[in-house]
């Protein structure tokens, strides 16, 4: 059996979580829940707090909300942890309501980027927010990273600031904004934070924390990994440093013909159109018996004296300033594909990105990335005494959280377990693996058994059904490189693209025992997979799918294949359809054998960049020959750093390097209103509201053969009365109508269907028919 990577090759030069020395307020003992206001200190016995974390999200105390994971970690270590949990930021006041903290403020904008929390992919604002009590749209700042950051540094100027979670991960360097279409600086210059982390933070946020407790000056930590800050040129902490000089794209010189060994000096002559007379009259001896002269190789003295390569925890790569990245979408790709590549913690190298100029200058340093965690310190973080619901001060007049002050997000993780973090998926439109790292970070069996009999004998409302055991993706759970000297070599991009490295290990085995032993458990009825699905790895290992299929599905399973044509799959790093065809085959047979008729549910992505019009057209016929109605329709959305986005941006894929001349691979941008549009209503094939559209499209490219009313064609040619509006998944984004519709019959039986209208309907439910024309 194919061993899981062995994470101590990094962990060497990590010091262990729980290696730390308890910080003298470790006497207090943990707290039920981490305190929100000055009585709730008062009860615990505290006169002030250590840290206190500022955050976008409402406080729920669960491991799958960021605050609460951080602020018991620092718990465990000893400190005094406090939580600001969405404050009107409008002034510094609510900043002050635990008074000021002893080391640090720790500030996140959530779970969530709060731009796309706040904003939908065509810019438009949502009325809801599912990570405040009732979905309460409005309840933070738009960039509440840097909002916070300000009116921490109101309330108590002296304090340093620490900024984490995914909003400041996303945005450590100069990246392009898509709520605003232009390039912004660093997030560490914008909120003036003290120090960035990114990442998984627990191992570089409790060595930050006890080197404050010891009095150290945050401006002098600089040498932890995962870390970003602000650095003036010239500062005496860069001695010692070798820069390479990244600031430009790279342009070798011209390049000389090989010279063909078998050429004769004269022969070589002749092919460049010149003669030799020397080599002719040096050919006479030769013909008379001379010996002829063997070759003789000598070094090559371009590379003689050359210097040693400088060691890499020594060197930092120079990336084009913000404002050359700013005017030059050339140099934005370039510096986009050098931060991707230095993503690997067992090589990366430290980055460094000029902002401002003359007085005004600045450099941003990025360290490189965190040492992942292993086993037994995923284990500690997950096993801390979380109460596992929200906050009290957010229960309604009966005490409860499900009523209308429910937190859907918590609602959809109350019963579901973390079983891992990371993705090596790569995937170009996904901000997982800039975040949480290629590495598999998997915890032990036995604390997830743990976790899910807590869910069991404490969690209220619980019904024997475990919603998720997952993470990012599904499948990955103890999977890796075979051989963890290459793993910490490697610089791909994705594991599985553009097929799976033969290094990696698919053994599916410890998640199949998971399974098992977890469905065992007294109590537990059934245990769904509701994490997105890898299914190019999944066939890999039948027995897995077979397990998932027969007794882990609740009728259907979600899964991405994101598009069928290989042009915009190659800009996703994403597998051709035939490994879902594969999945598909095998999914259905497993549910036969089991006696059950259940179905796959495929995601697509309209407008990535990439995607032409046929392509969407052909994605559009797939849906349409295999039944599916797509009900929730996902456009691409440019989320910062990403490397789909900075196709967006400068129409270059870094993925094939970047060239200013025609080397460089240009990529088709969906760009515009009508064009994104376009691309929805593709996948929305069967809604009346876009056959104009379409009919339009189709006549434009000159496939009129697929408007009519035939089994065959893809829209009919009649056109029904339609009010233009668009029923949402979300209830409140969904579109208005422009005006009242008419009141509609009664749905006759087989009308309503599930999320994806193609699926057949429930069994004794009819079937459902299209209305015929008039």
């Amino acid at each position: 059996m194919n061993a899981p990577i062995d994470v101590s090759l990094f962990a060497r030069n990590a010091k262990p979580l729980t290696s730390y020395r308890p910080y003298w307020a470790k006497r207090f003992g943990t707290a039920p829940f981490l305190p929100m206001s000055r009585a709730e200190m008062d009860a615990l016995g505290w006169d002030s707090c250590d840290v206190i974390i500022v955050t976008g999200d409402a406080y729920v105390d669960h491991p799958s909300f960021g605050m609460a994971v951080i602020g018991r970690v620092l718990e465990a270590q000893g400190f005094r942890v406090g939580i600001i949990a969405q404050p009107d930021w409008q002034s510094a006041e609510p900043f002050k309501a635990l008074g000021k903290p002893n080391l640090f403020w720790g500030v996140t904008a959530g779970n969530m980027d709060s731009m796309i929390n706040r904003y939908t992919a065509d810019r438009k604002i949502r009325s809801d927010d599912a990570y405040t009590p009732g979905d309460e749209g409005g309840k933070r700042p738009d960039r509440a990273a840097i909002v916070y950051s300000q009116r921490c540094r109101e309330a108590y100027k002296d304090v340093p600031i620490v900024l984490g979670g995914i909003e400041g991960s996303l945005r450590r360097i100069a990246h392009y904004d898509y709520w605003s279409d232009k390039v912004r600086r660093s997030v560490v210059v914008d909120s003036k934070c003290d120090l960035l982390l990114y990442g998984n933070a627990e191992r570089a946020l409790v060595e930050v924390a006890h080197r404050l407790a010891a009095r150290e000056p945050i401006e002098r930590i600089t040498d932890v990994r995962g870390t970003a800050f602000v650095r003036r040129p010239g500062d005496p902490s860069t001695e010692g440093w070798f820069e390479i000089d990244s600031t430009e794209v790279d342009q070798p010189g011209p390049v000389d013909a090989h010279i063909n060994p078998y050429q004769t000096t004269s022969e070589q002559a002749q092919s460049a159109g010149q003669s030799c007379a020397k080599d002719e009259v040096a050919q006479a001896p030769a013909a008379q018996g001379a010996s002829i002269q063997a070759l003789n190789f000598v070094p090559n003295p371009a590379l003689q004296g050359k210097t040693k390569r400088p060691p890499r925890d020594r060197s930092v790569i120079r990336l084009p300033s913000y404002e050359q990245v700013k005017s030059d979408a050339v140099l934005y790709a370039h510096a986009n594909r050098v931060l991707h590549v230095e993503a690997n913690p067992g090589n990366a190298r430290a980055l460094v990105q000029a902002h401002g100029e003359g007085a005004t200058a600045r450099d941003v340093w990025i360290n490189p990335p965190p040492i992942p965690l292993t086993t037994a310190e995923m284990d500690h973080v997950f096993d801390l005494p979380y109460a596992r619901s929200p906050h009290p001060a957010y229960a309604d007049a009966q005490g409860r959280h499900d009523g209308e002050t429910k937190i859907p997000a918590w609602e959809m993780i109350r019963f579901s377990v973390n079983i891992m973090r990371g993705c090596f998926g790569g995937c170009t439109f996904c901000s997982i693996t800039e975040h949480e790292g290629r590495i598999i970070q998997s915890r032990s069996q036995a604390s997830i058994l743990k976790e899910v009999e807590e869910i069991r004998d404490k969690v209220e409302g619980f019904t024997g059904v475990i919603s998720d055991l997952g993470g990012p993706t599904a499948n990955m759970y103890r999977l890796g490189c075979a051989s963890p000297e290459i793993e910490a070599a490697c610089r791909k991009p994705s594991c599985v693209y553009p097929g799976i490295c033969q290094n990696l290990t698919t053994d599916h085995g410890p998640l199949v025992r998971i399974y098992r032993r977890a469905r065992a458990l007294p109590g537990i009825k059934k245990i769904l997979i509701g994490s997105g699905l890898r299914y190019d790895l999944a066939i890999k290992s039948p027995e897995y799918v077979k397990e998932l299929v027969q007794h882990h599905v609740g009728g259907y399973l979600k899964i991405a294949p994101e598009h069928t044509e290989t042009g915009p799959l190659s800009k996703m790093m994403k597998p051709g359809i035939g490994s879902y065809d594969r999945f598909k085959q095998m999914f259905e047979k497993y549910s036969e054998e089991a006696g059950k008729k259940q179905f796959l549910i495929p995601y697509f992505i309209a407008a990535h960049p990439g995607t032409s019009d046929e392509d969407m057209m052909n994605l559009a016929l797939w849906l349409k020959k295999n039944g599916f109605r797509a009900d929730q329709v996902q456009t691409f959305y440019p989320s910062p750093m990403a490397t789909a986005t900075a196709m967006y941006h400068s129409g270059l894929n870094p993925l094939k390097g970047i060239h200013r001349d025609e080397r460089g691979e240009r990529v088709d941008i969906v760009r515009g209103e009508k064009r994104r549009r376009l691309h929805k209503a593709f996948l929305r094939y069967h809604d009346p509201n876009n056959w104009p559209l379409l009919r339009e499209a189709l006549k434009a490219m000159g496939r009129v053969d697929l408007i009519g009313n035939g089994k065959h064609h893809l829209i009919p040619t009649f056109q029904p009365l339609t009010d233009g509006g668009y029923q949402s998944a979300r209830r409140k984004n969904s579109t208005p109508t422009a005006r009242a519709p008419a009141a509609a019959p009664a749905p006759r039986k087989g009308q309503m269907l599930t999320q994806h209208t193609g699926l057949p309907p429930r069994a004794g439910t009819g079937a459902a028919r299209r209305p015929k024309p008039r």
